[in-house]
């Protein structure tokens, strides 16, 4: 049986390395931790340079993302090339069938658009939901959050608990720069959305993501017709 760890542990483990080097902490994660250590990517940026470093290293973190069934053709494509350079897997996790199916048949396939509540409930059913699923039993959840990403982020920890769901997770760029995501990115010549560079910064779903105009801020381009205090979809609550 997975024993349940602490934050302090996870960083007494990050600390064995005495560098702050994301790819020899998370080396530090998979010696330690092994495959009760995973990472989730949605294909972004950030989250390309930690599969980079996770494939490139041989790492033990297991790899996953959620297909909500809404993502933007550009998002599988980058998945398709992502597996075409490293060749190795990426474990995808879907929606239940029959919560979808219940949904979409009582309230239509954009619900989400008429109330906070109803996108909410679309979130759950198509991420939080199959999130909890991915990371069930494991120790630690890598993450590719950047303070940059929105203003309830700035004064996030490296390392914290999450307590809705047991499990410590790490932002290894938490305080990385776009300019510093994009260089490796441009150095180890990483596949990447082709979506970035037409002024999404924040991928999701695509009904529920635009390009930002000059001047907004990062999250500007999800659920747009949202209050902007209430941009968050339930993957990553903090307290």
């Amino acid at each position: 049986m997975i024993q349940p760890i602490t934050q302090d542990e996870v960083q007494q483990v990050l600390s064995m390395t005495q560098l702050p080097d994301v790819a020899q902490n998370l080396l530090a994660l998979s010696a330690h931790y092994k495959s009760n250590a995973v990472f989730s990517t949605s294909f972004s940026l950030e989250d390309q340079v930690i599969a980079h470093l996770i494939f490139t290293k041989k790492l033990a973190i297991q790899v996953f993302t959620l297909d909500t069934g809404r993502l933007f053709e550009e998002t599988y494509s980058t998945w398709s090339r992502t597996l075409e350079k490293y060749g190795q897997p990426i474990l995808a996790y879907y929606p239940d069938t029959a919560s979808i199916q219940n949904l979409v048949t009582a309230k239509g396939p954009n619900s989400f658009y008429e109330s906070v509540e109803n996108r909410k409930e679309c979130c759950y059913i198509r991420k939080v939901e199959p999130l909890k699923r991915a990371i069930k039993g494991k120790q630690v959840w890598v993450t590719g959050i950047r303070a940059e990403h929105s203003a309830n982020r700035h004064d996030m920890p490296q390392v914290e608990w999450d307590g809705e769901n047991n499990i410590v997770k790490y932002h290894p760029l938490l305080h990385w720069t776009t300019a510093e995501v994009r260089k490796f990115i441009d150095d180890n010549n990483i596949p990447y959305n082709p979506l970035q560079d037409k002024g999404f910064v924040s991928i999701g779903c695509a009904p529920c993501t635009r390009a930002i105009k000059p001047g907004e801020d990062f999250r500007a381009g999800r659920w747009w017709w949202e209050d902007k205090n209430k941009k968050e979809c339930g993957l990553h609550v903090h307290g």
